[in-house]
């Protein structure tokens, strides 16, 4: 198997540019964009020029590629020549080469012919989408102010006009199921999107879910839960050759248990856990003829700390039925696939 999370030589790289709930219509039950972002302020123009570049002087690797991203609101519900604003900004960056795509977050009810003129004529290359579900009642019971059919119209229309699609999507929503959250993921990639992000639904303080945690009508999913889900969502994203960019939120400074963060199956580690779950599943899945055996698993460089497992808890399950267990990391050997023999 061939996971689309592969290393790869050309390093990618993404500046954010977060605009904080700007231009956004709705209050999302689960959203308060600033505490998730860490982001108060809407960057003027002067400091989106100096967020590009203090990014670029970061950056080590020459062989690169390189991404400028409107994070954070609904870029395409501001006026258009605020749209227009920002994105002219990053034209000199692309004209020299220093970066090489625009790609930007919205909503699916704020994409139509006109928009998808202006950011075609100013290089924007990839359009996420928050489609969250595909779920009306999901979609209803979070207040998201859309519906699953406007999301697939806007799909389709980003599809059409030449742009990549992203389709962004959450689990663990008021009224969402394991089986709801498969069929979502099953709609994004028959969708055409080649990306995705798994965002696990946390309780924000000052949201509209944190009221229904503290009255007892919302229970987010508990962490092994979340971890349960996403393995199964991350291969039906393999197997439709989706990229999964990020599994889980990203923390900020602020996003911690106590302050901003109230409850949920947040880890700094998720996409780790998720990772190594699934190298669990697969390296118990073939060890039935060679139990209490010594055994090495051969594996894919890179995927090492995912085969061991977070913390090594891997190894110790495997312990349990084998009488030791070696791993090997090999550059002859991609994905996540891996050889075994005994030892």
């Amino acid at each position: 198997m061939n996971f689309v999370f592969n290393f790869i030589m050309l390093k990618h790289y993404t500046i954010p540019v977060f605009i904080p709930e700007l231009a956004c219509p709705f209050q999302c039950a689960f959203c308060n964009q600033r505490k998730i972002s860490g982001h108060i302020s809407i960057p003027d123009h002067s400091e989106v020029i100096k967020i590009v570049n203090a990014h670029l002087a970061s950056f080590k690797q020459l062989n690169r590629s390189v991404d400028v991203a409107f994070f954070g609101g609904n870029f395409t519900g501001l006026p258009l020549h605020e749209q227009e604003a920002y994105l002219k900004l990053v034209q000199p960056f692309l004209s020299s080469g220093e970066i090489q795509g625009i790609r930007l977050s919205t909503r699916p009810d704020y994409i139509n012919p006109e928009v998808l003129n202006l950011l075609s004529s100013y290089q924007v290359t990839t359009i996420e989408i928050g489609a969250q579900s595909f779920d009306d009642k999901v979609l209803k019971k979070s207040h998201r102010g859309h519906t699953a059919r406007q999301t697939e119209q806007a799909a389709k229309a980003i599809i059409e006009k030449g742009f990549q699609l992203g389709l962004q999507m959450m689990i663990g929503l008021p009224g969402d199921s394991l089986q709801s959250s498969l069929f979502t993921a099953s709609r994004i990639v028959e969708l055409g999107a080649t990306s995705t992000r798994i965002y696990p639904t946390l309780v924000i303080k000052d949201t509209a879910l944190h009221d229904w945690y503290k009255k007892g009508r919302y229970t987010p999913l508990s962490l092994e839960e979340a971890v349960h889900w996403t393995t199964q969502l991350l291969l039906i994203f393999e197997k439709g050759n989706v990229k999964v960019i990020r599994t889980g939120l990203h923390p900020s400074e602020g996003l911690v248990f106590g302050k901003d963060l109230v409850a949920g199956p947040y880890h700094p580690q998720f996409r780790e856990l998720v990772l190594s779950a699934i190298w669990l599943n697969k390296l118990r899945s073939v060890i039935s003829d060679v139990k209490h055996t010594g055994v090495e698993f051969i594996i894919p460089k890179g995927q090492l700390n995912y085969a061991i497992g977070h913390k090594g808890l891997n190894r110790l399950q495997l312990l349990n039925e084998l009488q030791s267990v070696k791993f090997t990391e090999s550059t002859e050997i991609k994905g996540m696939d891996f050889k075994i023999r005994r030892i």
